[in-house]
């Protein structure tokens, strides 16, 4: 087992949880039709989620000077990000330092799949087999004069391990589908199944209408009838920090 801790620094508190499967936006859609999408499902609890430890609201007016951008704390509390960097960017200080196992590095970006209007996420890898030094969790405004809310346990974060180098010892290629017959054959059989399915969806009578979709990927089976990999997941549960 590999192992993820996180030190915190003395005297600061880090709320860190794993990234919950939900998302309010699509408790919202006609449903829940969005909880259909596996590949979504799994990204949504994809790692561990960093919140925010009070509400704020932060502008930005356009401009590159560190001033440019304006923050406002809510209920007299300290703010819980800055401006330092300028270029429209608000920043969260993460107060602990990771550790990883040798090799593995920690990737960290926003919260997946949650959309924030105006404001946008960055990305950063970080070796924190090794590494003695705090980093931030950034924001870039994506239009001026439009103010952002963050709200207390609002998650403005989102990391997990990545082996370091597995992206480099990956040998892509391009070839025709016609070269795996036998995946050809799959995917040929899941085609003429999806466009026969969606033409019933119309009929309330058809079989199309009461399955409402099509379960083959969340379960795991081959449009034939064939199992998947026995370790083909549905969901994951990862561990809370303890």
């Amino acid at each position: 087992m590999s192992r993820l801790i996180a030190y915190v620094l003395d005297g600061h508190e880090l709320k860190i949880r794993p990234a919950p499967l939900e998302r309010e936006w699509m408790d919202r859609t006609d449903q829940r039709f969005a909880y259909r999408c596996l590949p979504l499902n799994v990204a949504n609890a994809h790692g561990w989620e960093i919140l925010n430890p009070t509400a704020f609201s932060a502008v930005w007016d356009g401009r590159p000077d560190i001033d440019a951008v304006r923050i406002k704390a809510r209920q007299g509390n300290t703010p819980s990000a800055i401006s330092h960097f300028g270029s429209g960017t608000l920043t969260f200080h993460v107060p602990c330092l990771f550790r990883t196992d040798p090799g593995t590095d920690l990737f960290v970006t926003g919260p997946l799949n949650r959309p924030k209007d105006a404001i946008a996420p960055l990305s950063g890898v970080i070796e924190t087999d090794w590494s003695p030094y705090t980093f931030t969790m950034n924001w870039k405004f994506t239009r001026s004069n439009q103010r952002v809310h963050f709200e207390a346990d609002e998650p403005i974060c989102h990391l997990f391990p990545l082996g370091r180098g597995a992206l480099e010892a990956v040998a892509p290629e391009l070839r025709p589908l016609s070269e795996n017959p036998e995946l050809e054959a799959e995917f040929k059989t899941w085609s003429q199944s999806r466009n026969a399915f969606n033409e019933d969806l119309s009929d309330p009578d058809s079989d199309a209408a009461r399955a409402r979709w099509q379960k083959s990927y969340f379960r795991g089976v081959c449009p034939s009838g064939a199992p998947g990999p026995k370790d083909h997941r549905s969901r994951l549960r990862l561990k809370p920090f303890g």
